[in-house]
């Protein structure tokens, strides 16, 4: 399935950009909403307009979406799963930083499989195997494979199944599906059936998403209605686990079809639903942000976005997302502005409440594999990032 531009209005480098920094804009503004529901989100700030924090910074869901994203541009299409559990093993895994180093559940049950010799797909045979955590990551492979949502699916699957399965699979190639048909100005109309298109129709994934997409479709009185029964479409009621992939996908497509497609409403939508916040929020911004491209992200949104901080992977210290965005492009043929050298990075900011990690993540990079490796080389460790070329990070997204 291959899809034409319905819109030349931006192209495929701005929707990368638009797609990859709407990510990580969504993820930062939904961070300080992680695990609450509305009611307490209003108690705290009545309805969420903005950053809520005065250094708001990523989680895990963009230091991963990066990792996959160099991981995606050194080895294209031919990417297979041995690639990516070397990855894990070389840049998260095998380095020391304690037994719960790394990210939310899905990503501690890999580690400890991985740490203990297990291989992929045994890796992903953990109790979270069904969670969001590919999902967060999902969003370079439809911005690698733009216009062709059956293989953004196929290479997110073979990044999945070192610490997903099931429906946590099912979660990662609905958003890269989506975000593959965004790339192109497909619609959204096209884009939700780009999603659907890629899972089983009786999946649990696929009703959520149906469920959220109808609800979101109707007409409501005013925004909190329409935030609640988008909500009520996919949420189990008591449920404790809040990093479920049907429900975050759901979500998250919810929330883009109730904002008609706008990028500051869907994101924010998706903000204000609470549940796992910055993943909701990190996929509504991915796929706003291909449909539109990076014009469409508010300037002092995108301004606030730099570095990651290695918070959660440390190895991704430095990177902003704006670089992975021209390795996933690099034909594009837009006039690209040069980055800068590589910033002064930086302290560390905890992980995002559920992780609960412990330990300081060790400073700088290993040598040859970093922001500041501007070259085709292959670094002395090999890891994700290695024959790619890595070009300076930028201090914003201006």
């Amino acid at each position: 399935m291959e899809l034409m531009a319905d819109s030349p209005a931006a192209g495929t480098g701005d929707r990368a950009r638009g797609a990859l920094l709407g990510l990580a804009v969504g993820d930062a503004l939904g961070a300080p909403a992680e695990n609450m529901r509305p009611s307490e989100i209003r108690r705290r700030w009545g309805r969420i307009e903005g950053f809520v924090s005065d250094d708001p910074a990523g989680t895990d869901d963009t230091e991963y979406a990066i990792f996959s994203g160099l991981l995606l541009a050194r080895h294209g299409s031919a990417l297979t799963v041995s690639h990516v559990e070397r990855a894990w093993h070389h840049w998260i895994a095998d380095l020391d930083e304690g037994p719960f180093r790394g990210a939310g559940f899905s990503e501690r049950g890999t580690l400890e499989n991985l740490r203990r010799g297990l291989a992929a797909p045994i890796s992903a045979q953990h109790r979270h195997a069904w969670s969001d955590g590919l999902a967060m990551r999902a969003a370079p492979f439809g911005v690698f494979a733009a216009g062709r949502p059956a293989e953004a699916a196929r290479l997110v699957a073979v990044d999945g199944r070192v610490s997903h399965d099931g429906e946590g699979i099912y979660g990662g190639q609905a958003v890269a599906a989506g975000v593959a048909a965004a790339m192109v100005g497909a619609g959204l109309a096209s884009v939700i059936a780009a999603a659907l298109s890629v899972v089983p129709m009786d999946s649990w994934t696929a009703r959520s998403l149906r469920r959220a997409v109808s609800a979101a479709q109707r007409s409501y009185p005013d925004r909190l209605t329409a935030e609640r029964a988008v909500r009520s479409a996919v949420v189990i009621g008591g449920y404790p686990w809040t990093d479920l992939a049907p429900e975050a996908v759901g979500l998250a497509f919810g929330a883009l079809t109730a904002a008609r497609g706008d990028f500051r409403e869907a994101v924010l939508t998706a903000v204000n639903m609470g549940r796992d916040a910055d993943t909701t929020a990190a996929v509504a911004g991915a796929l706003a942000g291909a449909l539109h491209g990076a014009s469409a992200i508010p300037r002092d949104w995108a301004a606030a976005i730099g570095p990651v901080r290695g918070s959660c992977l440390p190895s991704m210290r430095g990177y902003h997302v704006l670089d992975i965005a021209e390795l996933l492009t690099p034909d594009d043929g837009e006039d690209q502005p040069d980055g800068p050298p590589a910033p002064d990075r930086p302290a560390a900011a905890p992980c995002s409440p559920r992780h609960e990690m412990s330990g300081a993540p060790p400073g700088g990079q290993p040598a040859g594999w970093g922001p500041a490796a501007a070259s085709w080389h292959t670094p002395v460790h090999g890891g994700p990032g290695a024959g790619a070329p890595v070009s300076g990070t930028r201090q914003d997204a201006r």
